[in-house]
């Protein structure tokens, strides 16, 4: 009967026949490996003064003689790399490359950011205030070593230093990768607010994965979009695995009920599977000033370390580490492919890991204060950006209620004082669901949260509406389909204090539509509207430096990077001529550096004099990136059909695409294959030449951005009204002096109230207009535009290739209800196009334009934002930061 006693196994034994025939146990009873055990980090703000106090004071001096300070001279960050170089990379000047010069000046960086990194931490923990923790599935922060420098306020001196080592500054910095951890607006969106919150001294963390591929890395082969690994994590001097930081995450197994000494029903979520989560910290230094945050990304890793002995030498060799290949999957790529039922499953099972790894964190910082649990919403703030992390709701309910013992009531007036949610989208499609049966073999005790948190909820609700069954139904967080699914967007609203839009359009939209039965439920206070917003460090500083050095010579210096509202001082010398045709200069000089570019990835020479007119961004059916090639179809078309005498006349333009497909989203790869389609005939037609170019550049991401927006003429934001939340390229464009050509669409309305509409090309249907349009493409009649219909008879002739690759794009405007409205907009969009070429004829009136525009965008920093979310939404204060710390 001792056997009975015995532990219980962490895996299962070795299956692979053994090479002899041994009887009997060759380990210690009921063990296979020793188990990992958790190292908790840092102090609380109480015990690390008397740990202070314990350390003897000759240790304490020796400390202190030896601290170390990063550079603070050209000398000092000379010396930094070299040291790098030779000790850290072991190479010497005689074979010190750009790539090597790159690895030992972002070190050198890294260095001094640390200092300030474990300064900001130690100020934040002798501050116990209030702390916000910011959840989001991307972050797309572009390269770190030229943000890194211009936030200090040293790119100077590494300029100079780097010059007296023989680099350029601009060669260095070409040499790093994109950390590849986001795809689109959500994860810049992201970025931007940790660079604000850090500039502004708040308390802050991040978390998000670590994702070892990124999304992928995109490449054009004849015309198609082809993914392949993004291999970014090769050299990365900005992250530090923090080993000690481990979470254990548990899969599938089964829940047991007992009651507890107190009569209380206790469950236990026992069995399954366990998946190891490793952290890796990112420093975020704020600009002109000490506070340097933190971005804690979560590793995936076997629970059972990376490697069998007992299977590799029972010969399973490939068993050997499948239990590691099997975990390292789940922080392996952003949005895997879920068409399969697999990696539907691998999306929730990321889901989950990376927010049960994060609260793990959260909730043994908030422990270490010793405080009551009714105190943890005025220490903590939860942002869920988007629902991607709103299992953190249930995941807290779970902790408090299971690990911690809390009542139910006490539990969940805890969580939905801790939680805001910003939603993203007004598409009902894109709003996540993740079938029951899913969650009930991934997270067995988690179903049954979410099915007692919607029971509390709709009681609630049937008590203030009892005649009202139908509401009970819209509102359930589960919906009664085959199979039942979970709706998430609907849990993070119940289970959060605050639900934000992000443009005043799309904050009103979600109020009026998909959330509207909340609205009457909670009343309109929970809902509000935050404004998204760009850093102006990024975005002009570091993307445009030679015009952020003019605005700040006309604007009294660089306060206008803190506070954006001081570019409207520029706005006085909209006809200083010498001012004027410095503008012009820079603009020229942007466009030439994107030909460049432009020849060297795409092959294609472009003339940098022409309308350079770009749409970069996600490729998606409602951000009608067909809607466009349809019209530089058209805009072909004409020219042909015209004498050479008349094209001389017309105004030569370059369109520039770039952005990627979903790998699932069949419809979107074909609007990128279409492109390189039309490009591949209207660059090589002879009639045409310079008057028309068409260019895809390929896996677009931040530092391809700061490349194209400077260069940018007119810029597209032509989502169908009504569908797209905020945009904030929007913004980067118009900050970099360049024009919008868009719809009545999320921040292109309030961009317009600030800038005038006489500075901004709008077209199309309404919002307000869709529905209605939709219903009568349906149900009445539906003529396709002519003009559109012209463009659609050249793609059938088979004039850009086999007429069967895009049948589906015509299709879906011809015959299946034209959800996007591509015709019914298309003639506004082709005549808008044309105000556009002759506004840009008349250069003068046109830079006045540029100039009245950027001088008007104060209001659309990422500062702002933080801001409001910290008064309205966080209730954070921050924290005052003396210069001299950083000296």
């Amino acid at each position: 009967m001792a056997s009975e006693s015995l532990p219980t196994r962490q895996r299962r034994p070795s299956m692979g026949a053994p090479i002899v025939d041994i009887q009997g146990s060759v380990g210690p009873a009921g063990i296979s490996r020793p188990k990992h055990k958790r190292t908790f980090t840092g102090f609380g703000a109480g015990e690390i003064k008397s740990v202070e106090a314990s350390i003897p004071e000759p240790q304490r001096e020796a400390w202190l003689k030896h601290q170390v300070s990063g550079f603070k001279d050209k000398d000092g960050f000379e010396s930094e790399v070299v040291r790098h170089v030779e000790t850290t990379l072991a190479r010497s000047m005689f074979n010190c490359d750009e790539s090597a010069a790159y690895s030992a000046c972002s070190l050198a960086f890294r260095d001094r950011l640390i200092l300030e990194w474990n300064r900001t931490q130690q100020r934040q923990t002798f501050a116990d205030s209030k702390r916000l923790y910011y959840l989001s599935l991307e972050f797309l922060m572009g390269r770190a070593l030229d943000n890194a420098m211009l936030n200090i306020g040293e790119k100077d001196t590494a300029k100079a230093g780097l010059a007296d080592l023989g680099f350029r500054i601009e060669d260095v910095i070409e040499q790093e990768h994109d950390a590849a951890l986001g795809n689109g607006g959500l994860g810049r969106l992201a970025a931007c607010f940790l660079d604000s919150l850090a500039s502004l001294n708040y308390p802050a963390w991040g978390y998000g994965l670590r994702y070892r591929y990124g999304i992928f890395k995109q490449e054009i082969i004849d015309g198609y979009q082809v993914e392949v690994p993004d291999y970014w994590l090769d050299f990365n001097p900005w992250e530090f695995p923090r080993h000690d930081v481990t979470v254990d995450i548990q899969f599938f197994g089964n829940v047991r009920k007992s009651t507890d000494e107190n009569g209380r029903t206790v469950a236990h979520w026992e069995g399954g599977e366990i998946v190891k989560a490793v952290a890796y910290d990112v420093p975020i230094p704020g600009y002109a000033t000490p506070s340097t945050n933190n971005l804690r990304l979560w590793s995936s890793t076997a629970a059972s370390g990376e490697f069998d002995f007992q299977k590799f030498n029972n010969g399973d060799y490939e068993s050997s580490v499948a239990d590691q290949q099997r975990a390292e999957t789940i922080s392996a790529v952003l949005y895997p492919n879920d068409n399969l039922e697999r990696g539907k499953e691998l999306r929730l099972k990321q889901q989950y890991f990376w927010v049960a790894a994060s609260l793990y964190d959260i909730v043994r910082r908030f422990k270490k204060s010793k405080r009551p649990w009714k105190e943890f919403p005025d220490q903590v703030a939860i942002q869920l950006n988007d629902t991607h992390p709103t299992l953190a709701v249930v995941e807290l309910q779970r902790i408090l209620l299971d690990l911690e013992g809390l009542e139910w009531d006490e539990a969940w007036n805890i969580v939905t004082n801790t939680f805001g949610y910003t939603n993203h989208t007004v598409l009902p499609e894109a709003l996540e669901k993740w079938s029951v049966p899913l969650i009930q073999h991934l997270l067995p005790r988690h179903l049954q949260i979410i099915y007692d948190i919607n029971l509390y909820f709709l009681q609630s609700v049937e008590r203030r509406f009892p005649d009202e069954r139908e509401l009970l139904g819209r509102v359930s967080i589960i919906e009664e389909s085959q199979p039942k699914m979970v709706r998430m967007a609907h849990l993070a609203i119940v289970g959060s204090h605050k639900v934000n839009g992000v443009a005043e359009l799309h904050s009103d939209l979600i109020k009026t539509t998909i959330f509207k039965d909340f609205v009457t439920i909670f009343g309109p206070d929970k809902f509000t509207n935050v404004t998204n917003g760009i850093t102006p460090r990024r975005w002009l500083h570091q993307a445009n430096p030679r015009l952020s050095e003019l605005i700040s010579s006309k604007a009294g210096g660089k306060d206008f990077l803190t506070d954006l509202n001081e570019l409207n001082k520029i706005e006085l010398h909209v006809k200083d001529k010498a001012f004027r045709k410095e503008w012009a200069d820079i603009k020229l000089a942007n466009k030439q550096r994107l030909a460049k570019h432009i020849k060297a990835s795409a092959g294609v020479t472009v003339d940098p004099t022409a309308l350079f007119d770009v749409q970069v961004k996600r490729i998606h059916e409602y951000k009608r990136q067909q809607l466009n090639i349809f019209g530089v179809i058209h805009r072909y078309l004409t020219l042909k059909a015209m004498s050479p005498e008349e094209r001389k006349k017309q105004q030569p333009r370059v369109s520039i695409f770039g952005g990627k497909a979903a790998p699932g989203y069949w419809m979107a790869k074909q609007i990128i294959h279409l492109i390189n389609s039309v490009g591949k005939v209207v660059n090589n037609d002879e009639d045409i030449g310079d008057l028309l170019k068409v260019v895809f550049l390929e896996d677009y991401n931040v530092s391809k951005a700061e490349i194209i927006i400077p260069a940018s003429d007119i810029s597209e934001h032509i989502s169908t009204a009504g569908t797209e939340a905020s945009g904030t390229s929007n913004m980067k464009f118009v900050l970099n002096g360049g024009l919008i050509i868009g719809t009545c669409d999320g921040a292109n309305i309030e961009i317009t109230r600030e800038i005038g509409e006489n500075n901004i090309f709008l077209f199309g249907n309404l919002a307000e207009d869709v529905e209605d349009l939709r219903h009568a493409h349906t149900y009445g009649s539906h003529e396709i535009d002519p003009d559109l219909n012209r463009v659609f008879q050249e793609i059938e002739k088979g004039t850009f290739g086999s007429t069967q690759d895009f049948a589906a794009l015509i299709s879906a405007v011809r015959d299946h209800g034209d959800y996007y409205l591509v015709s019914d907009d298309f003639h506004s969009y082709i005549e808008t196009q044309a105000l556009v070429d002759e506004a840009y004829r008349n250069q003068e009136e046109w830079i006045t334009k540029c100039i009245t525009s950027v001088a008007r965008m104060g209001f659309f920093s990422s500062d702002r934002c933080i801001n409001e979310y910290a008064e309205g939404i966080w209730n954070i204060e921050p924290l005052r930061v003396e210069k001299e710390e950083g000296a």
